[in-house]
């Protein structure tokens, strides 16, 4: 059973998204071993290019580049960007006019992830569920590849696999925001079906891509940011392991973090699990990677 936790405004990230992510250093290079196949379409890259310095509030962010961004023609750098954009400017040159109630939705002043799924919303009605999807996963702008992730959400009849099928291009995605929104979309589901969910993605930690692995440990924190606790991971985070063992030793940082994220949420409730965990761990691999994620881990363990 989920419970839902939220500082502000359940749901909302402008409270507690993570600090870095606000700057442009925050994205990952893409995985030169990328298995999702999806074709991914190249964003207008105008003006000062991707070496330009990005706004560090939403209120700051240069007009012109603004009207890139609602134009869905220019990717964000970092999440002041992605708060600034106008969601009914961007939404207009795809569904051609707006509804005023539809509009009222994406005004400036709704949490960031209710404009999310009310653009989903939207979009699933004017087009249908799977035309709508389809629309967004490849667009240019990050902001609608997000969007795509909450239609997946949308579809009344898809099992846990099928959204999972979904969701894998958006897992994978260049932009570190749809990777976001890709986990976050799916998270009620991973949720409300662990079990299944938990040898689903067991199977995504052995993917050549560094995202999608990472997928598979952010997906199913037992408490994460701005999302839904796990309770059934709060009270017994080894049904976990699935997940965690194959990742233990990660080459990569993103993936390594998220892992020593993970357990950090456990250690919150089962501090002695995650000890002990980490314990095993240094005996059985003691690389560098392993090191790094068992320091991480128990950084909040008296």
């Amino acid at each position: 059973m989920a419970e839902f936790v939220g500082r502000r405004a359940a749901g909302s990230y402008e409270d507690n998204w993570p600090v870095s992510t606000l700057s442009p250093m925050a994205t990952r290079k893409p995985s030169t071993a990328r298995k999702s196949g999806a074709k991914q379409s190249t964003p207008q890259r105008s003006g000062a290019g991707r070496d330009r310095v990005a706004a560090r509030r939403p209120s700051e962010v240069d007009p012109a580049i603004l009207a890139e961004l609602n134009a869905g023609t220019r990717e964000t750098r970092n999440l002041a960007e992605g708060l600034a954009i106008d969601f009914a400017a961007l939404l207009r040159p795809v569904l051609g006019r707006l509804a005023a109630a539809d509009a009222a939705a994406l005004a400036p002043g709704v949490p960031i992830t209710r404009r999310m799924s009310a653009a989903a919303a939207i979009l699933d009605a004017h087009f249908g569920n799977r035309e709508a999807y389809e629309t967004c996963r490849t667009h240019c702008s990050d902001t609608l590849r997000g969007v795509a992730a909450y239609i997946v959400a949308l579809d009344p009849t898809a099992a846990l696999a099928e959204r999972l099928r979904l969701i894998r291009p958006l897992a994978d995605d260049t932009h570190f925001g749809v990777r976001e929104w890709a986990w976050l979309a799916m998270r009620p589901f991973i949720a409300g079906q662990l079990p299944r969910a938990i040898d689903e993605l067991r199977r995504w930690t052995g993917a050549g891509s560094g995202a999608l692995r990472r997928f598979a440990s952010e997906s199913t924190r037992p408490r994460g940011v701005w999302c839904t606790h796990i309770a059934a991971l709060k009270a017994d985070p080894s049904q976990g392991l699935p997940i965690l063992e194959p990742l233990r030793a990660d080459p990569e940082k993103y993936v390594q973090d998220s892992v020593a994220n993970w357990l950090n949420d456990a250690a919150k409730s089962q501090p002695k699990w995650v000890r002990e965990l980490c314990g095993r761990w240094m005996r059985e691999s003691a690389c560098d990677a392993t090191q790094r994620i068992c320091k991480r881990a128990q950084r909040s363990i008296a």
